[in-house]
């Protein structure tokens, strides 16, 4: 029999996932328990809220392991649907784009920017029609980050019972 040995490199990100599964049925028996002594409606729409507010906190949990270290919470986070979306439109966002759409001042939209870049899941450019523009893109680790991420989110969803957000 053949002795698998361990790989260390995946353990914080499994023990994330078990904690995560943990939580979620802690939640769970909670609600249970809530709602046998009355004091949360049973209704359809009260269902939906707390899926909400679980997907909510799977995803934000999800993304914090999924990324590493680099913070894309807020505006940041914005700035990368945005960009993966004009990807998917075959379009380009300049960094005041990118600052208008994340409802942050420009100088801070270029630090964020820059905070990307240094993490190598976008890079600026010069608009070729426009020198005075600068244009980001998702390189292709942001783009492969920001799809895998996706793609394990649904994954995670569709394991766990729940319908794909």
């Amino acid at each position: 029999m053949t002795q698998f040995s361990r790989n260390t490199a995946l353990e914080p990100q499994v023990e994330q996932l078990d904690s995560l599964r943990a939580r979620r049925e802690a939640v769970a028996e909670a609600v249970a328990e809530a709602r046998l002594i009355g004091s949360i409606p049973t209704d359809p729409l009260c269902n939906n809220l707390i899926d909400q507010l679980s997907l909510c906190i799977e995803m934000r949990r999800l993304r914090k392991s999924h990324f590493g270290p680099i913070a894309l919470t807020g505006p940041t986070w914005d700035m990368m649907l945005d960009l993966m979306l004009a990807v998917s439109r075959d379009r380009d966002l300049s960094a005041s784009d990118l600052a208008t759409g994340a409802n942050v001042p420009l100088s801070s939209g270029l630090r964020m920017i820059a905070t990307l870049e240094q993490a190598n899941l976008v890079r600026r450019f010069i608009d070729e029609r426009d020198r005075r523009r600068t244009l980001v893109r998702l390189t292709d680790h942001g783009f492969e980050r920001m799809a895998s991420y996706f793609e394990r989110l649904r994954f995670e969803r569709h394991r766990s019972g729940r319908t794909a957000a």
